[in-house]
């Protein structure tokens, strides 16, 4: 089932839920991943994604991983694809595969740039931006798409509504959803879906959340993507310092009441970055609504 067809589905009588992993580099991070998709799995999740490797140094087991879910677990998935590195030509035999793969959903994205370097420049005959991409993958048909929004907007965008413009030209393009990037404030969320709104985007717009499992996790990622940690959140993580438990605690009780304020609120679904670890996933399902999270 296509992105499409999922968030359109009128027997849905909760919110989508997804999780996103991401492709290990080793062959025990493999194993890791096998152990922990039935965990997942018991949350009732309506898809994966699955990320595509720094430089597409992964790309293969983005395939592989997506694909075996989908075969031996029946739960739909879709793979990432970037435009780092990638010619037009490389990208048609990347989307031959995952169509040969069964897998009828891309995420598509432009990428980061290479660490060091001060702008993203395409390989020569590649795409530099998303919206290229998303036209490519709508030339081949057959593929759901969704593309990524930025509810403070892109870390290389001169303003918010710049940003938003951008967006706009991918949705136009024909993408089916709109998975934001990582917030910590429910409100930067539905300032941007409000804005996104009134620029005429009306397709949905899921949010994005990142639990919290270590303080220079989060320190990291909200510094490479420019999402901010809010004051009290910021406060609860000092206090427990280099404790890595006491911050999975505080990342999880973040998480719990995020999600339940976007479900009270109506948000067509909410994407996980789990990770690829699932106690703390289990801990917030366990904590959400049972008629809506399982």
């Amino acid at each position: 089932m296509r992105f499409g067809e999922q968030y359109a589905a009128p027997n849905n009588k909760r919110p989508i839920f997804s999780f996103e992993l991401f492709p290990p580099k080793t062959e025990s991070g493999m194993r890791k991943i096998e152990n922990i998709v039935p965990e997942l799995l018991a949350l009732r999740p309506d898809f994966f994604t699955v990320t595509y490797g720094a430089m597409g140094t992964t790309r293969e087991r983005t395939v592989e991983i997506a694909r075996s879910i989908k075969e031996r677990h029946g739960v739909e998935t879709a793979c990432h694809l970037t435009c780092v590195g990638s010619t037009a030509e490389d990208i048609d035999k990347i989307l031959d595969e995952i169509e040969a793969s069964g897998i009828q959903n891309i995420v598509a994205l432009r990428g980061d740039r290479p660490a060091g370097e001060s702008e993203f420049k395409a390989v020569e005959g590649g795409y530099a931006h998303a919206v290229d991409l998303v036209k490519h993958i709508r030339r081949r048909k057959g593929f759901g798409v969704a593309v990524a929004g930025y509810p403070e907007k892109h870390v290389e965008a001169r303003d918010l509504d710049g940003d938003l413009q951008f967006l706009k030209e991918k949705v136009q393009a024909g993408a089916d959803i709109v998975v934001t990037q990582l917030f910590y404030d429910n409100e930067d969320y539905f300032r941007f879906v409000k804005r996104a709104r009134a620029l005429g985007i009306e397709c949905p717009i899921v949010p994005g959340i990142l639990p919290i499992v270590s303080p220079r996790q989060v320190l990291r990622v909200t510094n490479m993507c420019g999402s901010r940690i809010p004051t009290e959140l910021e406060h609860a993580l000092k206090e427990v310092g280099e404790d890595r438990e006491a911050a999975k605690e505080v990342g999880i009780q973040q998480a719990i009441r995020q999600v339940r304020d976007l479900l009270d609120r109506g948000v067509p679904g909410v994407h996980f970055y789990v990770m690829n670890t699932s106690d703390h996933m289990i801990r917030i399902f366990d904590a959400l609504p049972a008629d809506l999270a399982r």
